[in-house]
């Protein structure tokens, strides 16, 4: 539930050095590193983050609170999963962990005659133009003994802290206006607004001697100071100071959760980027049991759900392979919210209020409620998650879809026909054939989409991409889709224009490109690389026209040259690790076709890798595997050997590239022949679309 990470108000995350930007490369907004203390409740890698989170800022400080808010450069900085420490340029050595609910920091002061800590829960957002959070209602209380708690409402949700902090001999106070409030123990605020909006929070403020540690603890919950002071309290347990056992913790569920990957062979940094892609994946959503805000009974509660359209394709498979009951936990919340609040969201936050991304795609949980459906965890109700299923399949774009089979954006035609298709699914496995067979027969709407004179999308408008890139989408009837552009041939020409294939090299923009320079670009109808959304599974689309050669070219080159070690290391934004998710897939030579219970096989990045599911373990192997450099590093003039050969399944020929979750979910060892040249492997044998179902 809680993250933690130092705060300098950049973007896109608190943490960072550079402004808002959506073109070219990004403006710096500092020309360093630095930080004016540590926020919780952090996104990872979204891009729509604005004011949301980075609450409850914790700043140690040996300089007078009239200078809270300054920030300093940050050095000696270490982060592990769990961990972060770093130097701030005032001396001060800060250290964070945190637990399921609860944060600890230890600070370590140089000598210093009066040296503080300030909380400042009247912080929130980013430092960018609209990025700032104002709480609506706010309520601290020092209770004394280095005791305190404090509820803020920010963007309609309660969000109550309880705090201990370990600094005997110090004094303890409130403080408002950047002002001591001599001799108060509770402040209340009703009815703020930006205009009256004044910082406010506690300080703990004392002589330091040089080396001494002064230990903060936080237990939060969205359910009331009690309930935040039985979090510590079950976290930290009676060891004081507790930083070093919930770390420990921490650390070890962690190790359990990552050692579900592992791979053999592999360059240092190749190693480095799966590793730290592998923990990107699994930092979001947040699942937070019995803490929801918005209804008063028992269960899950998953939050940071940002955003949908990309975790829905990489991610949720991902978490359901390694981490299956977080995966039925996130679905359980979900089904949750359509019930309390009227429909499955597309994205959701820590936040009260209509706007769930709704714009940006339609019905998605659809998706991953198939893919649930497909392995059948037990404690889902599925006629009750089927209720709204169909019910979600109405609102919003829904209805227009329902009422003339097409909306624009035109992307939400392709959502909601393939969530019909998905709904068809569990609804025919749940026996109710009347209802499958109605959703079935507008899944087939997605062909409204497309123009049969292009074989393209009609015009319509884009969200963070283009006609082309969306083109590309993997349909639930891929014959038929690449059928209305021509035929295989048509349709390879077609991905082999949008990759780029005999193009000359083009420029990329730098800080501030023109508009010129922009439609010039966005005018090439290319290729991006992997930095938005629809752009993950295009280049799988080779495989269902028989050409999985092509998708190991696309993969392979961007496995090689588009990620790397160092910061910058991403071609795009993670977006609560969707990206990271395909990386660590891609990686393994697999990419989960989200919604149809299918796995795509290509040639793997190690030599080996494995999957532990539950109690089994699917293992990938190869043969004829070399490895070779990444990024920087990675000029090589030997041919990789990224091409599959041949393939066996626990021993048996395997001649598709394509295998079903069920196969992987249950355990197994694929062994892959890898070679430098391509091969006629799977050429013949196309992954399953709808309308082979139906063929004669």
């Amino acid at each position: 539930m809680v993250s933690a990470c130092a705060y300098s108000g950049a973007y896109p995350t608190g943490y960072g050095r550079y402004k808002k930007g959506t073109e070219g490369l990004p403006e710096e907004m500092f020309d360093r590193l630095q930080a004016s203390g540590f926020t919780h409740f952090q996104q990872s890698g979204t891009g729509a983050i604005r004011k949301y989170y980075n609450y409850v800022r914790v700043t140690p400080m040996v300089q007078p609170l009239d200078e809270l808010g300054q920030s300093w450069p940050l050095h000696d900085e270490v982060a592990t999963p769990g961990y972060y420490a770093a130097t701030l340029d005032t001396g001060v050595r800060s250290e964070i962990t945190v637990g399921e609910k609860v944060a600890v920091h230890r600070y370590t002061f140089p000598e210093q005659r009066s040296a503080r800590v300030v909380i400042d829960l009247s912080i929130g957002g980013l430092s960018i133009d609209l990025g700032r959070t104002v709480p609506l209602r706010a309520q601290v209380e020092s209770m004394g003994y280095g005791c305190a708690q404090g509820t803020v409402v920010m963007e309609g949700v309660p969000l109550s802290v309880y705090i201990e902090v370990d600094s005997p001999g110090w004094r303890q106070m409130l403080w408002y206006d950047r002002r001591l409030v001599d001799g108060g123990t509770r402040l209340d605020f009703d009815s703020i607004r930006h205009t009256t909006l004044r910082p406010f929070g506690l300080i703990f403020m004392g002589p330091a001697a040089a080396g001494q540690t002064i230990e903060v603890r936080l237990g939060f919950s969205l359910r009331g100071h009690e309930q935040a002071r039985k979090n510590l309290e079950r976290e930290c347990g009676q060891t004081r100071p507790a930083f070093d056992t919930v770390h420990a913790d921490t650390r070890d569920r962690w190790r359990d959760t990552v050692g579900k990957v592992q791979v053999e062979g592999g360059t240092t940094a190749r190693r480095t980027v799966m590793s730290t892609a592998l923990y990107h994946s699994l930092i979001k959503p947040c699942v937070a049991d019995d803490e929801s805000p918005f209804w008063p009974t028992s269960g899950p509660y998953a939050f940071d759900i940002c955003t949908m359209w990309d975790i829905y394709k990489t991610q949720l498979p991902l978490i359901a392979a390694i981490a299956p009951e977080r995966h039925t936990a996130i679905l359980e919340s979900l089904i949750r919210v359509c019930e309390e609040e009227g429909n499955f969201p597309i994205g959701y936050r820590m936040a009260r209020g209509a706007d769930r991304f709704f714009r940006q795609a339609s019905a998605l949980a659809h998706t991953a409620l198939a893919d649930a459906y497909a392995l059948r965890p037990q404690s889902i109700d599925w006629s009750w998650a089927l209720v709204h299923m169909v019910d979600d399949l109405r609102r919003m774009y829904g209805e227009d879809f329902f009422e003339h089979g097409v909306v624009h954006p035109i992307t939400h035609t392709l959502d909601l026909a393939y969530a019909h298709h998905c709904t068809a699914q569990v609804a025919r496995a749940l026996n109710d054939h009347r209802l499958a067979d109605d959703l079935a027969d507008l899944s087939r709407g997605w062909i409204n989409a497309f123009d049969p004179a292009t074989g393209l999308l009609l015009d319509s408008s884009f969200y963070e991409g283009g006609k082309w890139n969306y083109s590309f989408r993997l349909v639930h009837d891929m014959a038929a889709r690449i059928a209305l552009a021509g035929g295989d041939k048509t349709f390879i020409d077609m991905l082999d224009q949008f990759f780029g294939y005999g193009a000359a090299p083009v420029t990329q923009p730098g800080v501030r490109p023109l508009p010129a320079e922009m439609r010039h670009g966005f005018a090439l109808n290319r290729f991006e690389g992997l930095n938005n959304e629809p752009d993950m599974e295009a280049p799988w689309s080779y495989h269902y026209a028989g050409r999985p050669d092509r998708t190991a070219e696309v993969v392979n080159a961007a496995l090689t040259w588009q990620f790397g070690t160092g910061r910058g290391g991403l071609p795009g934004n993670d977006d609560s690790g969707g990206l990271s998710s395909w990386y660590v897939w891609a990686s393994l030579g697999l990419f989960p076709v989200a919604g149809q219970n299918l796995f795509l096989i290509n040639a793997p990045a190690f030599e080996r890798g494995a999957l532990t599911i539950g109690d089994q373990e699917f293992v990938v192997e190869t043969s004829g595997h070399r490895e070779t450099p990444i990024g920087a590093d990675g000029i090589d003039r030997t041919p990789p050997t990224q091409y599959v050969q041949s393939a066996t399944l626990n021993g048996k020929a395997l001649h598709g590239a394509h295998l079903s979750a069920a196969d992987v979910h249950k355990g197994g060892r694929l062994h892959l022949k890898l070679g430098p040249e391509p091969s006629a492997w799977a050429q013949g044998v196309r992954p399953p679309s709808v309308s082979d179902l139906h063929a004669p």
